[in-house]
């Protein structure tokens, strides 16, 4: 029997600030130290930040990269260290450095590149030609990455079987998605039992522009038992004690024909075995370790949080001190605010209420009960009215007596959002947009208007999800934070007398599920149509889908948090003469 102390460093990273991104793994090695971690590990592309894009095809970013990375060598005395960096040899690769006492032991390169989604790697990265396994002591352990984890074959297949790996060790830079976080966790299951193999998962947390990691960093046992469980959306050392009893995982695979396959690709792909020298590491007495095993959030406390964690990240990543937010009395921008609040704090939240002839009572109201209960310090109030009727007699000499119609309702929108930009040039405040997913699916939104801004915290919650997270968070709270009337007043822009959303639209609850299909399940109108729901209604909100892309384009970065969001998840052509 062999065990050893294993240390998963799930931290916040980033994207470029490589010094300070050393400076926090040398830290943590030393914390790990302390607690006689014998295997500290760290996310994939921990040195640079995730994803680092086109800042990889800069030779001294890459040269950067290498001298943070010799700084960890350097700071490694006492424990194996696993951090994930940009390698140069013949190309650039996605890897791992497997680190001990002051040497760099050996590099793991990424096998599987992911280049669907958000994933662009085949853009930058080489494949691995190799699957190494390393040994210490009497353990022996294989490294990969991310992606190479999701395929139920190679490396792991080899790691396992074939090099008698006892543990696999993934760090990883998983971005979250609704739904994810238990389904990741049950591949990592899967793996263990498929291979009779414990697995020991490290993933990112932090927000990056449009993508929040999530953490939930696991070890689980060879039977597939989780025995210890990060948190959700906060940065953790999960520190775990295994024990090993050097099973041959070979007389596992059924019938052993997996294994015959194996032993043909051996000589290609797995070129040696890998052995560390550390002493008597393994032998010191330990104190033990209480282990965790945190629970999952709920489905909206989750979407909240890693709407609350991305909203910070962006915020504060990008050198900004405070927000300003346009409070119009609805739902979507009292979710933003209170978002806002949670992610920086009721100071650095600026809420301005804008009023026009057409604004009810309540809604200016129901604005300020908001701010008062998020205990907002500043709620300007800037009405639209005068600016307004000034548009209106510039422009009715150019007008040639055409009656009103929605070019009027996208002036107001885009006074107000000329408001916004005006604050934010002045002051430094950086503007939060409060569109959600139904309106920018379906183009019910204004260019230059209520999309004017830095951020679009909700630009990927329907809007049906918008009032379960709204419901949601007054639950959580315990008290009525977000005023009853904002949940249960009929949506409307207020751009009109008696304006509301179902004028131009079908209801959310036919919209969203029609939305989904097509916009995330990739089905034809046919298909959805024979989900029951009505085909030139179909064809038309398919329609609005794709003629607005052009709208979405020019909007500002969201968080994603669907399985599809627009934007690098969903690529489609603004010109598009195709009728699906």
């Amino acid at each position: 029997m062999n065990s050893a102390r294993i240390g998963l460093c799930q931290l916040n990273f980033s994207v470029g600030d490589i010094d300070s991104n050393v400076e926090r793994i040398i830290e943590n090695i030393q914390l790990c130290r302390e607690k006689q971690v014998d295997i500290v590990c760290f996310p994939e592309l921990a040195v640079t930040g995730y994803p680092p894009e086109d800042l990889l095809l800069k030779t001294d970013f890459i040269e950067e990269n290498l001298r943070g990375l010799e700084k960890i060598i350097k700071s490694s005395d006492g424990l194996i260290t696993i951090v994930g960096f940009a390698d140069r040899k013949d190309a650039i690769y996605n890897a791992a450095a497997i680190i001990y006492d002051g040497k760099l032991v050996d590099v793991y390169h990424k096998m599987h590149l992911p280049n669907y989604g958000v994933f662009d790697e085949d853009r930058y990265f080489q494949s691995a030609t190799r699957i190494p396994v390393y040994r210490v002591g009497e353990l022996t352990f294989g490294v990969n990455i991310c992606e190479d984890i999701w395929s139920p074959t190679d490396p792991v297949r080899c790691q396992a079987v074939s090099g008698n790996a006892e543990i696999i060790i993934n760090i990883s830079s998983s971005p979250y998605s609704m739904s994810k976080v238990r389904e990741r966790e049950q591949m990592l299951a899967d793996r263990a039992v498929d291979y009779r193999v414990k697995v020991a998962y490290c993933n990112l947390v932090g927000g990056q522009d449009e993508l929040v990691f999530d953490g939930h960093s696991v070890v689980i046992e060879d039977n597939g038992r989780v025995l210890a469980r990060a948190r959700g959306f906060k940065e953790e050392i999960l520190i775990c004690d295994l024990e090993f009893s050097n099973v041959n995982r070979q007389a596992f695979v059924d019938g052993g024909s997996n294994v015959g396959d194996v032993k043909r690709n051996e000589g290609s792909i797995i070129s040696e075995l890998v052995n560390i020298t550390a002493g008597d590491v393994w032998n010191v007495n330990k104190t033990k370790i209480n282990l965790s095993v945190n629970e999952f959030m709920d489905p909206e406390k989750e979407v909240y949080n890693a709407l609350v964690l991305g909203t910070r990240d962006y915020v504060r990543k990008n050198g900004f001190e405070r927000v300003v937010v346009g409070l119009s009395g609805g739902i979507d921008s009292a979710l933003v605010t209170c978002i806002a609040v949670e992610a920086l704090g009721n100071e650095d939240v600026i809420a301005v209420s804008m009023p026009s002839e057409y604004s009810s009572k309540g809604s200016i109201s129901d604005a300020e009960a908001l701010s008062r209960n998020l205990g907002i310090k500043k709620l300007l109030s800037i009405s639209i009215h005068d600016v307004y009727e000034i548009y209106l007699k510039t422009l009715s000499p150019h007008f040639f007596n055409k009656d009103p119609n929605v070019t009027e309702e996208n002036l107001q929108a885009r006074i107000r959002g000329n408001l916004l930009m005006a604050l934010s040039n002045k002051h430094g405040w950086l503007v939060l947009t409060t569109g959600n997913k139904s309106e920018l699916s379906v183009g019910y939104s204004t260019l230059y208007g209520d999309m004017a801004g830095g951020f679009a915290v909700i630009k990927d919650i329907p809007k049906m999800l918008v009032y379960k997270l709204a419901e949601s968070y007054n639950n959580y709270k315990g008290r009525e934070i977000i005023p009853k009337d904002i949940l249960t007043k009929p949506p409307s822009a207020e751009l009109r007398p008696d304006q509301k959303d179902t004028d131009s639209l079908p209801p959310y609850e036919v919209l969203d599920p029609i939305l989904e299909f097509y916009v995330e399940d990739d089905l034809s109108v046919k298909e959805i149509s024979e989900r029951g729901f009505d085909i030139e209604l179909v064809k038309r909100i398919v329609r609005m889908v794709d003629l607005n892309e052009y709208k979405r384009r020019q909007s500002p970065p969201g968080i994603k948090i669907t399985t599809r969001a627009f934007g690098k998840d969903r690529r489609f052509p603004i010109t598009n003469l195709y009728e699906p």
